[in-house]
């Protein structure tokens, strides 16, 4: 790695404070105005080169002009915090304790917004994007709808980056891919009827018993599969009856299933078609529709399979040999997620991607979400690095 691109003592400091001052700021999906404007104004600080935003409210910062391009995506959005009392640290303090930043989005995933972006400074600093094209974006709205995000962006600027990066935890480690997942209601329809006369109607939820049975036995077939496993969980139950005293009409209920490689939509079909089997009942892949900051609305249909970069492929050797020129030793092991990424939408469109940021993703949506200091550091060291081989 060229020394002249390692990061100084008030450099990592800089990348620190910048990360507290992104935690601080709150930033629930739908309500990224603030943190986008904030990082804007920080991007052109640091002098890249371009800095814009797209109708969706993403905010992408651009170094060079030239050969091989890279993209680095972080999602600027959070969950909300409901348990603030159990917090042993202020949710929004950005405190730094023990050498760990506290603070919700720590983790998932501010810490690499702040190293991705200072990566993308560095690298003109050194002069590394001479004749590369490097894009730093941050995007907006990914907890609910992984992807769309992406997908907006590089229709609207007509972009496709030689190559993308996911900067979600991952506890630096390269991460190889990650799960699949369908989010899947079923419902059930009964006959109402007044509760005094049950006999005299049909009830949804009664037919859906045995289905909530075969989604159970289901998910523990899954779960004795060796290695990567499948999963899928019932997360949600709802009736719809005329009043308290009346049999219910409809039952509803909702499904997370994650997927590992090799399943295909036409395997959940078949499993949906199966798990309904001989009940008054429907599936279908539910559609979500949001509206970001800006006013836009969006349109989701959470259905993706599973998505894994091969050791051999071009961008993970130059991965493997930016990790050995930053950290000193080859990768000891790999990171494949268990949760779903903005990955859908760059490998969707056939583009190299691959996974690699700071923090422990168990700790992400948790009571005192907090990322190890030096995490970040090392986090930015990399994508500096990677810039580098590529």
């Amino acid at each position: 790695m060229n020394p002249s691109a390692r990061m100084t003592p008030e450099m990592q400091n800089e990348l620190i404070e910048f990360t507290q001052d992104l935690v601080r700021i709150k930033s629930l999906s739908g309500q990224e105005r603030e943190i986008v404007q904030f990082i804007a104004e920080k991007m052109a600080a640091l002098g890249y080169d371009e800095v814009t935003l797209d109708a969706m409210g993403n905010v992408i910062g651009r170094i060079g002009a030239g050969g091989k391009s890279i993209l680095f995506d972080s999602h600027v959005d959070t969950v909300a915090v409901t348990d603030a009392a159990q917090w042993d640290v202020p949710p929004f303090s950005g405190r730094i304790i023990d050498g760990r930043l506290y603070g919700r989005g720590s983790v998932d995933m501010k810490s690499a917004v702040a190293a991705s972006i200072y990566a993308g400074a560095l690298a003109k600093q050194a002069g590394l994007a001479a004749d590369r094209t490097v894009y730093v974006s941050c995007t907006v709205f990914e907890e609910d709808c992984d992807g769309e995000n992406l997908k907006h962006l590089f229709a609207e600027r007509q972009l496709t980056p030689d190559y993308v990066v996911i900067c979600e935890p991952s506890s630096n480690k390269i991460a190889l891919g990650h799960k699949g997942k369908a989010q899947i209601t079923i419902k059930t329809l009964g006959v109402s009827a007044h509760g005094s006369a049950p006999e005299k109607g049909v009830n949804a939820i009664y037919e859906m018993a045995e289905i909530i049975q075969r989604v159970e036995k289901r998910n523990l077939e899954l779960m004795r599969g060796g290695g990567l496993r499948g999963t899928l969980v019932m997360s949600r139950i709802s009736s719809v009856s005329a009043s308290l005293n009346a049999v219910p009409s409809e039952c509803e209920v909702y499904l997370d299933r994650r997927m590992i490689p090799g399943e295909t939509e036409a395997d959940i079909r078949a499993e949906m078609d199966q798990i309904i089997r001989g009940k008054n009942a429907t599936w279908e892949v539910e559609t979500l529709r949001r509206q970001s900051w800006t006013g836009l609305e969006i349109t989701y249909r959470p259905s993706h399979a599973a998505w894994r970069i091969g050791l051999d492929h071009a961008l993970t050797r130059a991965c493997c040999a930016a990790y050995q020129a930053y950290f000193g030793s080859a990768p000891g092991e790999y990171e494949f997620w268990d949760f779903s990424t903005n990955a859908v939408a760059s490998v969707g469109l056939g583009i190299p991607t691959i996974g690699f940021g700071p923090g422990e993703h168990k700790l992400a949506h948790r009571v005192n979400e907090n990322c190890q200091v030096s995490e970040i550091v090392d986090a930015c060291g990399f994508y500096l690095s990677l810039i580098g081989e590529l």
